[in-house]
């Protein structure tokens, strides 16, 4: 960022950048707490003077249907382009709380998202093979090279989430059904293996924030884990549940029109998507719930500390007495037990 005075600082660039990424996660999934800057004042103490927000403050509506009122100073650093995205709106981008920093802010931000679609549009190759936008350019790539590597990989892609889908009778889409888009995305593992998949174009879609929210265990919640395994000399496993999301019901009643990875019999066809397909805002929370369900029915609780962090009391060969413990972020789950084959057989 350059500043009218002359200094050049790059921190707002990565606070920019912060605030874009940190609101999407892997799977497309948004997670925004601030809905709506909905109006601003000045305060006893506003200094009109250049490079100062003092005495600013803006009206946040929040997710869950709050307002409050917080300092400009704070929300320029905290959501930046939010922030300045309201000012131009409003036209308060040639006020002196805003005009030295609003046109840049938002400069920024266009250069990093057009970095970034940039990035992805001019990536054609990877380990030095061609990588596929659309899955008819992958069949065209399989055809040129004389292999199905391609192929193969789209076939188990959908083969895995058939569960997810359902074609009705006469191609009738049932009352109440919104269509969005789909899309196949590929990748080239280090190994040069071929791997597609299939997600869903969620951001169509405008679901209640509350059934859109997923909770993660933190840091502090897996080293006191691991101070308790070494204490109680218990065996510490990972594990990562494959194709999670596919074994909870979709919350969204959403439908896509199959493509050729469907097969050619299907192409143009409505197909209702009847499982948390990656994707889908409400994917990660439909998940949890499920997964949720299946450690109560195992007679785990979960901990008032960290509600995602589950026990259950235990005792070795021996007679010594502890508690069983299990970690959960998103699909990945932390096993702390003596004995932690029957957890991962997903018996009691």
């Amino acid at each position: 960022m350059e500043f009218p005075k002359g200094c050049i600082e790059e921190y707002t660039g990565n606070i920019i950048a912060e605030c874009l990424y940190s609101q999407v996660d892997q799977e497309g999934n948004q997670y925004v707490i601030l809905d709506e800057i909905i109006d601003h004042e000045y305060d006893e103490n506003a200094e009109p003077t250049p490079n100062s927000t003092q005495g600013l403050k803006l009206c946040i509506l929040w997710k869950d249907g709050s307002t409050s009122w917080e300092n400009l100073k704070d929300m320029k650093h905290g959501f930046p382009v939010q922030t300045a995205e309201y000012a131009a709106s409003r036209r308060l981008q040639d006020l002196p709380a805003f005009n030295w920093w609003v046109k840049h802010t938002l400069k920024k931000k266009e250069q990093i998202i057009k970095a970034v679609r940039t990035r992805y549009l001019k990536r054609t190759h990877k380990f030095g093979l061609r990588l596929p936008k659309t899955v008819q350019e992958a069949y065209e790539i399989d055809a040129e090279t004389g292999t199905d590597l391609w192929h193969k990989a789209i076939a188990k892609e959908m083969r895995n989430n058939a569960i997810a889908f359902k074609f009705t009778e006469e191609s009738k889409v049932p009352i109440g059904y919104q269509w969005i888009p789909c899309h196949m995305i590929f990748v080239i593992k280090l190994d040069l293996m071929r791997k597609a998949r299939f997600v869903a174009g969620g951001h169509w879609t405008d679901p209640d924030p509350i059934v859109s929210y997923s909770s993660v265990d933190t840091r502090e919640s897996v080293r006191i884990a691991f101070l308790i395994a070494a204490l109680n000399e218990l065996e510490v496993k990972s594990i990562d549940i494959g194709n999670a999301y596919l074994n909870a019901p979709a919350q969204e009643k959403v439908y896509t029109t199959a493509g050729p990875e469907f097969g050619t019999d299907k192409i143009g066809k409505p197909v209702i998507i009847q499982r948390a397909l990656c994707g889908l805002k409400t994917g990660g929370a439909a998940w949890h719930a499920q997964l949720t369900e299946m450690l109560w029915s195992m007679e785990f609780i979960p901990t008032l500390a960290d509600p995602v962090v589950w026990m259950r009391p235990a005792s070795k060969a021996n007679g010594f007495e502890y508690s069983k413990y299990l970690l959960v972020y998103v699909d990945d789950v932390l096993i702390l037990s003596h004995n932690p084959e029957p957890i991962l057989r997903h018996r009691q």
